[in-house]
């Protein structure tokens, strides 16, 4: 593992903490936006590139939208190899699932990052939005991308799901920062925590609010109502990846997913949509998460279980 230092790629670990010894995850650096009015990155058919990982929850995101909004004719794909070692994400087409780098021949996700800004200082993830014709990232904050996709492309589709609606918008945006930071980010914090008291209360708060997820979506089939919205997109990929990689790797041992009544319902109801279920591959999520992270699992023992996964 690694990040970019003024442009040059330096050899360390990219888990990072505050002085309690608790994980605090890095901002994205790239934040554009497509529009039709927007003066340099229009909504134009096989212009976008996507760079993902189908480890990566927040890439699994980007990935449902695009087969959920009809973009895959449209914005073209590449997958990294599962494993995220000293040198970062890379392409590699052994892996099954995995593919070489399509563009430029590119080696490693990082050089992309330096293709955009030679002088960049950031962490090097995925997902990455890529512009074939100004040949620069447009975005790599997943919670962006979903909205990208969500909007600047339906006159070009005809697509017009809309997951984001304008009279839930408030109702999404509260439900996205508390699992957010209790569950989507929660997990890491239990995983990356550096002292007993800062995965204390990593895993309180996270069990807290599974705890209150399962309660709710016993009234509902989704997280409002009767409505598929951007917070159920969200949250999906982190629960998708907890029986067989949180539970273990990152202590979150409480209980599983399946032991909970509802949410594991809402799971399996989620995974008869083809978008979710064809961005779910548990081979890249186990390789990634136990080969990966050496700091927690030394020597890179993957484990065999869960027998069942949901």
């Amino acid at each position: 593992m690694g990040k970019l230092i003024d442009g040059k790629w330096d050899k360390r670990s990219i888990i990072t903490s505050d002085e309690k010894g608790s994980y605090a995850r890095l901002p994205r650096t790239f934040e554009n936006k497509i529009s039709s009015d927007d003066a340099v990155y229009t909504p134009d058919s096989k212009r976008y590139h996507l760079y993902v990982s189908y480890a990566c929850p927040w890439a699994t995101r980007a990935l449902i939208y695009r087969k959920l909004k009809s973009l895959e004719d449209h914005i073209s794909l590449d997958v990294v190899h599962p494993d995220l070692l000293e040198e970062g994400w890379a392409f590699d087409d052994s892996y099954p699932g995995a593919t070489k780098e399509s563009l430029y021949g590119y080696k490693f996700l990082r050089q992309l990052y330096q293709k955009s800004d030679p002088n960049v200082t950031t962490s090097v993830t995925v997902p990455v939005l890529w512009d074939k014709q100004t040949e620069t990232i447009v975005n790599n904050e997943s919670s962006q991308v979903i909205r990208i996709f969500n909007y600047a492309f339906n006159e070009l589709t005809g697509n017009n799901e809309n997951y984001y609606p304008d009279h839930l918008q408030e109702e999404i945006d509260k439900l996205n920062d508390w699992i957010y930071n209790s569950v989507n980010n929660g997990v890491y914090k239990c995983g990356f925590a550096k002292t007993q008291e800062s995965y204390d209360e990593a895993v309180t708060d996270l069990f807290k609010a599974l705890d209150e997820l399962d309660q709710r979506l016993a009234k509902s089939k989704y997280l409002i109502e009767d409505t598929l919205t951007e917070a159920d997109l969200r949250l999906i990929p982190t629960l998708l990846r907890f029986d067989v990689a949180y539970v273990t790797h990152f202590k979150c041992n409480i209980k599983r997913i399946i032991d909970y009544k509802y949410l594991s319902r809402y799971v399996n109801d989620l995974m008869t949509i083809p978008a979710i279920k064809d961005s779910t591959k548990f081979d890249h999520i186990k390789r990634h998460y136990y080969f990966s992270h050496k700091e927690i699992n030394p020597y890179r023992i993957v484990p065999a279980g869960p027998e069942l996964i949901i």
